[in-house]
Protein backbone atom coordinates (compact mmCIF):
# COMPACT_ATOMS: atom_id res chain seq x y z
CA UNK A 1 0.00 0.00 0.00
CA UNK A 2 1.40 3.01 -1.07
CA UNK A 3 1.43 6.30 1.66
CA UNK A 4 -1.34 8.56 1.71
CA UNK A 5 -0.10 11.32 -0.54
CA UNK A 6 -1.48 14.72 -1.12
CA UNK A 7 -4.09 13.45 -4.35
CA UNK A 8 -5.71 11.52 -2.10
CA UNK A 9 -6.42 14.31 0.11
CA UNK A 10 -9.81 15.34 -1.52
CA UNK A 11 -13.25 16.10 -0.23
CA UNK A 12 -14.11 17.18 3.10
CA UNK A 13 -16.45 16.62 5.81
CA UNK A 14 -17.74 19.35 7.58
CA UNK A 15 -19.91 19.20 10.81
CA UNK A 16 -23.46 20.43 10.15
CA UNK A 17 -23.77 23.75 12.13
CA UNK A 18 -26.36 22.83 13.38
CA UNK A 19 -26.52 19.48 14.25
CA UNK A 20 -30.12 17.74 14.07
CA UNK A 21 -31.52 16.87 17.63
CA UNK A 22 -31.79 13.59 18.92
CA UNK A 23 -34.28 13.91 21.29
CA UNK A 24 -37.01 15.07 19.32
CA UNK A 25 -39.79 12.14 19.11
CA UNK A 26 -40.81 11.46 15.41
CA UNK A 27 -44.81 10.85 15.70
CA UNK A 28 -46.08 12.98 12.62
CA UNK A 29 -47.04 10.68 9.61
CA UNK A 30 -48.48 11.26 6.25
CA UNK A 31 -51.64 12.31 7.61
CA UNK A 32 -50.66 14.45 10.10
CA UNK A 33 -48.51 16.32 7.28
CA UNK A 34 -50.93 16.18 5.11
CA UNK A 35 -53.45 17.97 7.44
CA UNK A 36 -50.91 20.57 8.82
CA UNK A 37 -49.50 21.61 5.51
CA UNK A 38 -53.40 22.33 4.46
CA UNK A 39 -53.83 24.07 7.90
CA UNK A 40 -51.35 26.80 7.17
CA UNK A 41 -51.98 26.90 3.38
CA UNK A 42 -55.97 27.70 3.27
CA UNK A 43 -56.84 31.17 4.60
CA UNK A 44 -57.01 34.82 2.83
CA UNK A 45 -56.28 32.78 -0.65
CA UNK A 46 -59.67 32.43 -0.41
CA UNK A 47 -60.68 35.00 2.09
CA UNK A 48 -59.55 38.07 0.32
CA UNK A 49 -57.91 37.26 -3.05
CA UNK A 50 -60.33 35.88 -5.49
CA UNK A 51 -61.82 39.54 -5.88
CA UNK A 52 -58.52 40.79 -6.46
CA UNK A 53 -57.69 38.20 -9.26
CA UNK A 54 -61.03 38.50 -10.35
CA UNK A 55 -60.46 42.26 -11.40
CA UNK A 56 -56.94 41.44 -12.97
CA UNK A 57 -58.29 38.12 -15.17
CA UNK A 58 -62.40 37.79 -14.67
CA UNK A 59 -64.10 34.49 -13.95
CA UNK A 60 -60.78 32.76 -15.05
CA UNK A 61 -59.38 33.55 -11.81
CA UNK A 62 -59.05 29.61 -10.72
CA UNK A 63 -56.59 29.40 -13.61
CA UNK A 64 -54.08 32.15 -11.74
CA UNK A 65 -54.42 29.64 -8.26
CA UNK A 66 -53.18 26.44 -10.82
CA UNK A 67 -50.81 28.19 -12.64
CA UNK A 68 -49.49 29.56 -9.59
CA UNK A 69 -49.03 25.64 -7.94
CA UNK A 70 -47.28 24.71 -11.23
CA UNK A 71 -44.57 26.98 -9.73
CA UNK A 72 -44.86 26.41 -6.53
CA UNK A 73 -44.62 22.89 -7.43
CA UNK A 74 -40.49 22.60 -7.93
CA UNK A 75 -39.62 24.56 -5.19
CA UNK A 76 -41.79 22.18 -2.95
CA UNK A 77 -39.73 19.30 -3.98
CA UNK A 78 -36.54 21.21 -3.61
CA UNK A 79 -37.51 22.81 0.02
CA UNK A 80 -38.51 18.74 0.58
CA UNK A 81 -34.98 17.68 -0.24
CA UNK A 82 -33.07 20.23 1.89
CA UNK A 83 -35.24 19.58 4.83
CA UNK A 84 -34.87 15.83 4.75
CA UNK A 85 -31.32 16.29 4.52
CA UNK A 86 -31.69 19.03 7.39
CA UNK A 87 -34.67 18.16 9.58
CA UNK A 88 -34.32 20.64 12.25
CA UNK A 89 -36.27 23.95 12.95
CA UNK A 90 -35.88 27.27 10.98
CA UNK A 91 -37.20 25.87 7.30
CA UNK A 92 -36.10 28.26 4.48
CA UNK A 93 -33.58 30.29 6.23
CA UNK A 94 -31.58 27.65 8.02
CA UNK A 95 -31.21 25.98 4.11
CA UNK A 96 -30.21 28.91 2.51
CA UNK A 97 -28.24 30.34 5.68
CA UNK A 98 -26.46 26.69 5.47
CA UNK A 99 -25.72 26.88 1.95
CA UNK A 100 -25.01 30.53 0.92
CA UNK A 101 -23.44 31.49 3.95
CA UNK A 102 -24.40 34.17 6.82
CA UNK A 103 -24.36 37.38 4.23
CA UNK A 104 -27.21 35.39 2.17
CA UNK A 105 -28.88 34.19 5.43
CA UNK A 106 -29.22 37.35 6.42
CA UNK A 107 -30.80 39.00 3.18
CA UNK A 108 -33.24 35.66 2.94
CA UNK A 109 -33.89 35.33 6.75
CA UNK A 110 -35.15 39.36 6.45
CA UNK A 111 -36.64 38.71 3.27
CA UNK A 112 -38.60 35.80 5.00
CA UNK A 113 -39.47 37.82 8.02
CA UNK A 114 -41.30 40.56 6.03
CA UNK A 115 -42.99 38.15 3.63
CA UNK A 116 -44.74 36.31 6.70
CA UNK A 117 -45.41 39.74 8.63
CA UNK A 118 -47.17 40.74 4.99
CA UNK A 119 -49.01 38.12 4.84
CA UNK A 120 -50.31 38.09 8.53
CA UNK A 121 -50.56 41.67 8.10
CA UNK A 122 -52.91 40.93 5.30
CA UNK A 123 -55.22 38.10 7.05
CA UNK A 124 -55.92 41.31 9.08
CA UNK A 125 -57.12 43.70 5.87
CA UNK A 126 -59.74 40.35 5.47
CA UNK A 127 -60.61 40.49 9.23
CA UNK A 128 -61.39 43.81 9.32
CA UNK A 129 -63.70 43.91 5.97
CA UNK A 130 -65.57 41.02 7.53
CA UNK A 131 -65.44 42.53 10.39
CA UNK A 132 -67.43 45.57 8.97
CA UNK A 133 -70.12 43.89 7.27
CA UNK A 134 -70.97 42.33 10.97
CA UNK A 135 -71.27 45.83 12.30
CA UNK A 136 -74.07 46.61 10.34
CA UNK A 137 -76.09 43.94 12.65
CA UNK A 138 -73.59 45.19 15.68
CA UNK A 139 -74.64 48.69 15.22
CA UNK A 140 -70.98 49.73 16.17
CA UNK A 141 -68.90 51.77 14.01
CA UNK A 142 -65.33 51.54 13.95
CA UNK A 143 -63.08 51.94 10.73
CA UNK A 144 -61.34 48.95 9.23
CA UNK A 145 -57.80 50.20 9.96
CA UNK A 146 -59.04 50.91 13.67
CA UNK A 147 -60.43 47.36 13.62
CA UNK A 148 -57.52 45.84 12.26
CA UNK A 149 -54.79 47.76 14.75
CA UNK A 150 -57.30 46.69 17.34
CA UNK A 151 -57.03 43.13 16.15
CA UNK A 152 -53.13 43.50 15.72
CA UNK A 153 -52.55 44.52 19.44
CA UNK A 154 -54.92 41.51 21.01
CA UNK A 155 -53.08 38.84 19.07
CA UNK A 156 -49.31 40.81 19.54
CA UNK A 157 -49.99 40.26 23.22
CA UNK A 158 -51.43 36.88 22.81
CA UNK A 159 -48.30 35.74 21.23
CA UNK A 160 -46.01 37.15 24.30
CA UNK A 161 -48.26 35.70 26.73
CA UNK A 162 -47.40 32.25 25.00
CA UNK A 163 -50.80 30.79 24.75
CA UNK A 164 -49.68 28.10 23.07
CA UNK A 165 -53.30 26.07 22.93
CA UNK A 166 -54.46 28.64 20.35
CA UNK A 167 -52.28 27.66 18.29
CA UNK A 168 -53.89 24.15 18.18
CA UNK A 169 -57.26 25.96 17.28
CA UNK A 170 -56.05 26.35 13.78
CA UNK A 171 -56.16 23.27 12.33
CA UNK A 172 -60.21 22.67 13.52
CA UNK A 173 -61.25 26.43 12.53
CA UNK A 174 -59.29 26.35 8.61
CA UNK A 175 -61.52 22.71 9.02
CA UNK A 176 -64.30 24.45 9.56
CA UNK A 177 -63.98 26.76 6.80
CA UNK A 178 -63.05 24.32 3.93
CA UNK A 179 -66.42 22.52 4.81
CA UNK A 180 -68.11 25.55 5.23
CA UNK A 181 -67.31 26.48 1.68
CA UNK A 182 -67.38 23.11 -0.01
CA UNK A 183 -71.04 23.60 1.33
CA UNK A 184 -71.97 26.68 -0.21
CA UNK A 185 -70.26 24.91 -3.40
CA UNK A 186 -72.38 21.90 -3.20
CA UNK A 187 -75.95 24.35 -2.43
CA UNK A 188 -75.34 26.19 -5.59
CA UNK A 189 -74.74 23.19 -7.55
CA UNK A 190 -77.98 21.64 -6.62
CA UNK A 191 -79.78 24.64 -6.15
CA UNK A 192 -78.35 25.79 -10.19
CA UNK A 193 -77.03 29.06 -9.12
CA UNK A 194 -73.95 28.42 -10.91
CA UNK A 195 -73.17 29.26 -14.49
CA UNK A 196 -69.53 27.94 -15.20
CA UNK A 197 -69.78 29.20 -18.20
CA UNK A 198 -69.06 32.71 -16.37
CA UNK A 199 -65.72 31.47 -15.33
CA UNK A 200 -64.39 30.81 -18.87
CA UNK A 201 -60.65 32.07 -18.95
CA UNK A 202 -60.05 34.38 -21.46
CA UNK A 203 -56.69 33.81 -22.99
CA UNK A 204 -56.36 34.80 -27.08
CA UNK A 205 -54.19 37.66 -26.94
CA UNK A 206 -50.24 38.11 -25.83
CA UNK A 207 -51.93 40.68 -23.27
CA UNK A 208 -54.42 37.67 -21.70
CA UNK A 209 -51.21 35.88 -21.25
CA UNK A 210 -49.46 38.32 -19.70
CA UNK A 211 -52.01 39.26 -17.13
CA UNK A 212 -52.59 35.82 -16.20
CA UNK A 213 -49.05 35.57 -15.38
CA UNK A 214 -49.24 38.95 -13.34
CA UNK A 215 -52.32 37.41 -11.44
CA UNK A 216 -50.71 33.78 -10.84
CA UNK A 217 -47.99 35.89 -9.32
CA UNK A 218 -50.53 37.89 -7.07
CA UNK A 219 -51.94 34.86 -5.65
CA UNK A 220 -49.18 32.45 -4.93
CA UNK A 221 -49.06 33.97 -1.30
CA UNK A 222 -51.56 31.70 -0.85
CA UNK A 223 -49.88 28.51 -1.12
CA UNK A 224 -47.13 30.29 1.37
CA UNK A 225 -47.95 27.47 4.11
CA UNK A 226 -47.71 24.85 2.13
CA UNK A 227 -43.86 24.06 2.61
CA UNK A 228 -44.00 25.40 6.49
CA UNK A 229 -44.37 21.79 8.09
CA UNK A 230 -40.34 21.17 6.80
CA UNK A 231 -39.53 23.69 9.79
CA UNK A 232 -40.92 20.59 11.97
CA UNK A 233 -38.77 17.84 10.20
CA UNK A 234 -37.37 16.75 13.63
CA UNK A 235 -40.67 15.32 14.54
CA UNK A 236 -41.77 13.43 11.32
CA UNK A 237 -41.78 9.55 10.71
CA UNK A 238 -39.63 8.34 7.93
CA UNK A 239 -39.07 11.92 6.55
CA UNK A 240 -37.36 11.07 3.13
CA UNK A 241 -40.84 9.72 2.34
CA UNK A 242 -43.52 11.50 4.41
CA UNK A 243 -42.07 14.91 4.34
CA UNK A 244 -42.04 14.89 0.40
CA UNK A 245 -45.08 12.65 0.13
CA UNK A 246 -46.84 14.91 2.83
CA UNK A 247 -46.15 18.40 0.85
CA UNK A 248 -47.15 17.27 -2.68
CA UNK A 249 -50.32 15.63 -1.58
CA UNK A 250 -51.22 19.47 0.13
CA UNK A 251 -49.97 21.22 -2.45
CA UNK A 252 -52.36 19.20 -5.37
CA UNK A 253 -55.47 19.06 -2.56
CA UNK A 254 -55.08 22.77 -1.87
CA UNK A 255 -54.92 23.57 -6.07
CA UNK A 256 -57.58 21.28 -6.23
CA UNK A 257 -59.93 23.30 -3.71
CA UNK A 258 -58.66 26.82 -5.29
CA UNK A 259 -59.82 26.19 -8.46
CA UNK A 260 -63.26 24.63 -7.56
CA UNK A 261 -63.90 27.50 -5.03
CA UNK A 262 -62.52 30.16 -6.70
CA UNK A 263 -64.60 28.64 -10.22
CA UNK A 264 -67.60 28.23 -8.10
CA UNK A 265 -67.86 32.32 -6.71
CA UNK A 266 -67.27 33.50 -10.54
CA UNK A 267 -69.84 31.07 -11.11
CA UNK A 268 -72.53 32.00 -8.25
CA UNK A 269 -71.51 36.05 -7.46
CA UNK A 270 -72.88 38.31 -9.93
CA UNK A 271 -69.56 40.18 -12.11
CA UNK A 272 -70.70 43.59 -10.39
CA UNK A 273 -71.12 42.12 -6.97
CA UNK A 274 -67.14 41.75 -7.13
CA UNK A 275 -66.84 45.39 -6.45
CA UNK A 276 -67.96 48.05 -4.16
CA UNK A 277 -69.23 51.21 -4.71
CA UNK A 278 -65.73 52.98 -5.74
CA UNK A 279 -65.55 50.77 -8.23
CA UNK A 280 -62.54 48.80 -6.03
CA UNK A 281 -61.94 45.51 -5.21
CA UNK A 282 -63.94 43.99 -2.69
CA UNK A 283 -61.88 42.50 0.13
CA UNK A 284 -64.54 40.04 1.89
CA UNK A 285 -65.35 37.57 -1.27
CA UNK A 286 -66.39 35.12 0.78
CA UNK A 287 -69.75 36.96 2.19
CA UNK A 288 -70.80 37.66 -1.39
CA UNK A 289 -70.70 34.11 -2.05
CA UNK A 290 -72.60 33.34 0.85
CA UNK A 291 -75.24 35.94 0.40
CA UNK A 292 -76.00 34.89 -3.53
CA UNK A 293 -76.04 31.19 -2.15
CA UNK A 294 -77.98 31.25 0.78
CA UNK A 295 -79.04 34.73 1.44
CA UNK A 296 -78.12 37.32 4.44
CA UNK A 297 -78.70 34.82 7.05
CA UNK A 298 -75.71 32.32 5.79
CA UNK A 299 -73.58 35.34 5.02
CA UNK A 300 -73.60 36.53 8.52
CA UNK A 301 -72.46 33.09 9.62
CA UNK A 302 -69.62 32.76 6.67
CA UNK A 303 -68.57 36.31 7.63
CA UNK A 304 -68.21 34.74 11.42
CA UNK A 305 -65.90 31.90 10.12
CA UNK A 306 -63.83 34.61 8.26
CA UNK A 307 -63.12 36.39 11.10
CA UNK A 308 -62.48 33.20 12.85
CA UNK A 309 -60.23 31.96 10.43
CA UNK A 310 -58.26 35.49 9.48
CA UNK A 311 -57.46 35.68 13.28
CA UNK A 312 -56.37 32.59 13.30
CA UNK A 313 -53.54 33.15 10.29
CA UNK A 314 -53.06 36.28 11.50
CA UNK A 315 -52.62 34.66 14.96
CA UNK A 316 -50.01 32.00 13.58
CA UNK A 317 -48.51 34.83 11.05
CA UNK A 318 -46.51 37.07 13.70
CA UNK A 319 -45.62 34.02 15.66
CA UNK A 320 -44.03 32.42 12.31
CA UNK A 321 -42.36 35.85 11.32
CA UNK A 322 -40.96 36.57 14.62
CA UNK A 323 -39.19 33.33 14.61
CA UNK A 324 -37.19 34.35 12.15
CA UNK A 325 -35.91 36.99 14.10
CA UNK A 326 -35.34 34.92 16.76
CA UNK A 327 -33.25 32.28 14.94
CA UNK A 328 -31.04 35.42 13.34
CA UNK A 329 -30.40 36.39 16.59
CA UNK A 330 -29.38 32.98 17.79
CA UNK A 331 -27.34 32.47 14.97
CA UNK A 332 -25.49 35.90 16.40
CA UNK A 333 -26.58 37.70 12.82
CA UNK A 334 -28.79 40.36 14.83
CA UNK A 335 -28.21 41.92 18.56
CA UNK A 336 -28.94 39.09 21.17
CA UNK A 337 -32.19 41.41 22.07
CA UNK A 338 -34.24 39.77 19.86
CA UNK A 339 -32.81 36.44 21.46
CA UNK A 340 -34.10 36.91 24.71
CA UNK A 341 -37.11 35.34 26.42
CA UNK A 342 -39.66 37.28 28.62
CA UNK A 343 -38.89 36.22 31.93
CA UNK A 344 -41.95 35.28 33.17
CA UNK A 345 -43.94 33.78 29.69
CA UNK A 346 -40.24 32.15 27.85
CA UNK A 347 -41.49 34.00 24.73
CA UNK A 348 -39.00 36.13 22.62
CA UNK A 349 -41.32 39.35 23.34
CA UNK A 350 -38.53 41.78 21.69
CA UNK A 351 -39.09 39.82 18.31
CA UNK A 352 -42.88 39.78 18.52
CA UNK A 353 -42.99 43.39 19.51
CA UNK A 354 -40.86 44.70 16.17
CA UNK A 355 -43.08 42.02 14.11
CA UNK A 356 -46.02 43.58 15.21
CA UNK A 357 -44.47 47.07 14.84
CA UNK A 358 -43.71 46.67 11.01
CA UNK A 359 -47.22 45.24 10.51
CA UNK A 360 -48.72 47.85 11.88
CA UNK A 361 -46.88 50.07 9.21
CA UNK A 362 -47.52 47.98 6.66
CA UNK A 363 -51.49 48.44 6.88
CA UNK A 364 -51.12 52.04 7.64
CA UNK A 365 -49.51 52.54 4.55
CA UNK A 366 -49.75 49.76 2.36
CA UNK A 367 -52.61 49.25 0.09
CA UNK A 368 -54.14 45.63 -0.16
CA UNK A 369 -53.19 44.65 -3.48
CA UNK A 370 -49.53 45.79 -2.66
CA UNK A 371 -49.42 43.78 0.34
CA UNK A 372 -49.98 40.99 -1.91
CA UNK A 373 -48.01 41.59 -4.11
CA UNK A 374 -45.19 41.92 -1.79
CA UNK A 375 -45.61 38.86 0.02
CA UNK A 376 -45.98 37.01 -3.01
CA UNK A 377 -42.75 37.81 -4.41
CA UNK A 378 -41.00 37.13 -1.55
CA UNK A 379 -42.31 33.77 -1.20
CA UNK A 380 -41.35 33.46 -5.08
CA UNK A 381 -37.76 34.30 -3.87
CA UNK A 382 -37.51 31.78 -1.68
CA UNK A 383 -39.11 28.95 -3.66
CA UNK A 384 -36.11 30.04 -6.32
CA UNK A 385 -33.06 29.97 -3.82
CA UNK A 386 -34.77 26.54 -2.98
CA UNK A 387 -33.93 25.25 -6.35
CA UNK A 388 -30.86 26.83 -6.60
CA UNK A 389 -29.61 25.07 -3.28
CA UNK A 390 -30.15 22.00 -4.52
CA UNK A 391 -28.29 22.57 -7.57
CA UNK A 392 -25.37 23.94 -5.22
CA UNK A 393 -25.46 20.95 -2.93
CA UNK A 394 -25.60 18.28 -5.79
CA UNK A 395 -22.52 19.42 -6.73
CA UNK A 396 -20.70 20.33 -3.89
CA UNK A 397 -21.92 17.48 -1.67
CA UNK A 398 -18.08 15.61 -1.94
CA UNK A 399 -16.42 18.97 -0.11
CA UNK A 400 -19.89 19.28 2.26
CA UNK A 401 -20.79 15.51 3.00
CA UNK A 402 -22.92 16.21 5.70
CA UNK A 403 -25.21 16.65 3.34
CA UNK A 404 -27.07 13.36 2.99
CA UNK A 405 -31.06 14.02 2.24
CA UNK A 406 -33.07 10.84 2.58
CA UNK A 407 -35.13 12.22 -0.46
CA UNK A 408 -34.10 13.61 -3.87
CA UNK A 409 -35.81 15.66 -5.95
CA UNK A 410 -36.78 14.30 -9.43
CA UNK A 411 -35.40 15.35 -12.41
CA UNK A 412 -32.10 16.77 -11.72
CA UNK A 413 -30.96 19.49 -12.79
CA UNK A 414 -34.50 20.02 -15.16
CA UNK A 415 -36.88 20.84 -12.12
CA UNK A 416 -34.26 23.17 -10.54
CA UNK A 417 -33.74 24.76 -13.66
CA UNK A 418 -37.59 25.69 -14.25
CA UNK A 419 -38.52 26.41 -10.98
CA UNK A 420 -35.79 29.05 -11.34
CA UNK A 421 -37.21 29.99 -14.59
CA UNK A 422 -40.55 29.73 -14.01
CA UNK A 423 -40.47 31.94 -10.50
CA UNK A 424 -37.89 34.90 -12.39
CA UNK A 425 -40.99 34.48 -15.08
CA UNK A 426 -43.72 35.63 -12.17
CA UNK A 427 -41.19 38.06 -10.58
CA UNK A 428 -41.04 39.75 -13.92
CA UNK A 429 -44.85 39.86 -14.49
CA UNK A 430 -44.95 41.40 -11.29
CA UNK A 431 -43.57 44.34 -12.70
CA UNK A 432 -41.21 47.22 -10.73
CA UNK A 433 -43.06 46.86 -7.47
CA UNK A 434 -41.70 43.47 -6.82
CA UNK A 435 -38.19 44.15 -8.07
CA UNK A 436 -38.22 47.27 -5.58
CA UNK A 437 -38.96 45.32 -2.74
CA UNK A 438 -36.87 42.78 -3.29
CA UNK A 439 -33.73 45.36 -3.73
CA UNK A 440 -34.58 46.73 -0.74
CA UNK A 441 -34.74 43.47 1.25
CA UNK A 442 -31.42 42.80 0.07
CA UNK A 443 -30.30 45.96 0.80
CA UNK A 444 -31.22 46.22 4.64
CA UNK A 445 -30.14 42.63 4.76
CA UNK A 446 -26.39 43.38 3.75
CA UNK A 447 -26.22 46.62 5.67
CA UNK A 448 -27.01 44.41 8.79
CA UNK A 449 -24.87 42.02 7.80
CA UNK A 450 -21.80 44.22 7.38
CA UNK A 451 -22.10 46.38 10.67
CA UNK A 452 -22.96 43.22 12.68
CA UNK A 453 -23.47 39.65 11.70
CA UNK A 454 -20.01 40.12 9.93
CA UNK A 455 -18.24 41.19 13.23
CA UNK A 456 -20.24 38.58 15.68
CA UNK A 457 -19.64 35.29 13.74
CA UNK A 458 -16.85 32.54 12.95
CA UNK A 459 -15.83 32.06 9.32
CA UNK A 460 -16.70 29.31 7.51
CA UNK A 461 -16.95 27.60 3.58
CA UNK A 462 -20.06 27.04 2.79
CA UNK A 463 -21.06 25.13 -0.30
CA UNK A 464 -21.89 28.23 -2.43
CA UNK A 465 -18.29 29.20 -2.10
CA UNK A 466 -17.37 25.67 -3.24
CA UNK A 467 -19.74 25.28 -5.89
CA UNK A 468 -18.25 28.59 -7.40
CA UNK A 469 -14.70 27.52 -7.12
CA UNK A 470 -15.24 23.87 -7.98
CA UNK A 471 -16.33 26.04 -11.36
CA UNK A 472 -14.24 28.31 -11.76
CA UNK A 473 -10.71 27.25 -9.86
CA UNK A 474 -10.89 23.88 -8.76
CA UNK A 475 -7.16 23.46 -7.88
CA UNK A 476 -8.18 26.27 -5.60
CA UNK A 477 -11.08 24.52 -4.52
CA UNK A 478 -9.64 21.63 -3.38
CA UNK A 479 -7.01 23.39 -1.65
CA UNK A 480 -9.26 25.20 0.55
CA UNK A 481 -10.93 21.81 1.27
CA UNK A 482 -7.52 20.38 2.42
CA UNK A 483 -6.73 23.53 4.67
CA UNK A 484 -10.58 23.61 6.09
CA UNK A 485 -10.15 19.91 6.93
CA UNK A 486 -6.67 20.21 9.05
CA UNK A 487 -7.68 24.06 10.70
CA UNK A 488 -11.30 21.84 11.94
CA UNK A 489 -8.87 19.10 13.64
CA UNK A 490 -7.04 21.78 15.50
CA UNK A 491 -8.99 21.35 18.16
CA UNK A 492 -6.51 23.27 20.80
CA UNK A 493 -6.22 26.12 18.17
CA UNK A 494 -2.73 26.45 18.63
CA UNK A 495 -1.83 25.41 14.92
CA UNK A 496 0.01 22.44 15.93
CA UNK A 497 -1.60 18.96 15.05
CA UNK A 498 -1.47 15.32 17.25
CA UNK A 499 -1.25 12.34 15.66
CA UNK A 500 -4.45 11.89 16.60
CA UNK A 501 -6.18 15.01 15.51
CA UNK A 502 -4.12 14.22 12.36
CA UNK A 503 -5.58 11.17 11.59
CA UNK A 504 -9.01 12.40 12.32
CA UNK A 505 -8.22 15.06 9.45
CA UNK A 506 -7.43 12.45 7.46
CA UNK A 507 -10.86 10.50 8.02
CA UNK A 508 -12.96 13.59 7.59
CA UNK A 509 -11.09 14.15 4.26
CA UNK A 510 -12.94 10.98 3.56
CA UNK A 511 -10.01 8.41 2.93
CA UNK A 512 -10.07 5.35 3.56
CA UNK A 513 -6.68 3.89 4.91
CA UNK A 514 -6.51 0.61 5.44
CA UNK A 515 -3.28 0.94 7.64
CA UNK A 516 -3.08 3.27 10.31
CA UNK A 517 1.10 2.42 10.84
CA UNK A 518 0.91 3.90 7.11
CA UNK A 519 -0.52 7.32 8.21
CA UNK A 520 1.77 7.21 11.68
CA UNK A 521 4.88 6.72 9.27
CA UNK A 522 3.29 9.78 7.44
CA UNK A 523 2.82 11.46 9.91
CA UNK A 524 6.53 10.95 11.66
CA UNK A 525 7.78 12.20 8.40
CA UNK A 526 6.30 15.17 8.54
CA UNK A 527 7.10 15.86 12.07
CA UNK A 528 10.63 17.50 11.13
CA UNK A 529 11.94 18.22 14.55
CA UNK A 530 10.18 15.11 16.21
CA UNK A 531 8.48 16.54 18.80
CA UNK A 532 5.17 14.58 18.13
CA UNK A 533 3.78 17.69 16.51
CA UNK A 534 3.02 19.14 12.98
CA UNK A 535 3.18 22.68 12.65
CA UNK A 536 -0.26 23.24 10.72
CA UNK A 537 0.90 26.10 8.42
CA UNK A 538 4.19 25.09 7.30
CA UNK A 539 2.80 21.35 6.93
CA UNK A 540 0.10 23.11 4.73
CA UNK A 541 3.04 25.02 2.65
CA UNK A 542 4.24 21.55 2.21
CA UNK A 543 1.42 19.67 1.04
CA UNK A 544 0.18 22.72 -1.75
CA UNK A 545 3.80 23.11 -2.65
CA UNK A 546 3.88 19.02 -3.28
CA UNK A 547 0.24 18.93 -4.42
CA UNK A 548 1.70 21.40 -7.17
CA UNK A 549 4.87 19.24 -8.24
CA UNK A 550 2.76 16.04 -8.71
CA UNK A 551 0.24 17.81 -10.64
Amino acid sequence: MRPVGPKDLVGIVLTPIEAVSGTLERKLGLFSVVVISLSAMIGSGLFVLPALAFEMVGGGAWLAYVFAALVVIPGALNKSELASAMPTSGGSYVYVERVFGPMFGTMTGLALWASFLLKAAFALIGFSAYLMFIQGYLGTEITDIQAALGMLILISGINILGMKRIKAVQTPVVTLSILMLMGLTVWAILNGDADYSRASPTLETTEDWMTMGEAAALVLVSYAGVTKVAAIGGEIKNPGKNLPGGIISSLVIGMILYAVLVATMAAVIPPEAFFDSQGHPIEDPVRAFAEAVGGSSVALFAALVAILTMTSMSLAGILAASRYLFAMSRDSLLPDSLEDLHQKYDTPHVAIIITGLAMAWALVSIDVHQVAEFASGFQIMAYMLMCLSVLVMRKATKSHAWYRPEYRAPLHPFLQVFGILAGGTLLFFMGIEAAIGAVAAAAVGWLIYQSYGKRHISHRISPWETFRLMSSAPERAEERRRSAAFFAADTWGNKLLTLRQFTSAVDALGIKADDADKLRVYFHAADENGDGLIHLEQYLMALETMASEES
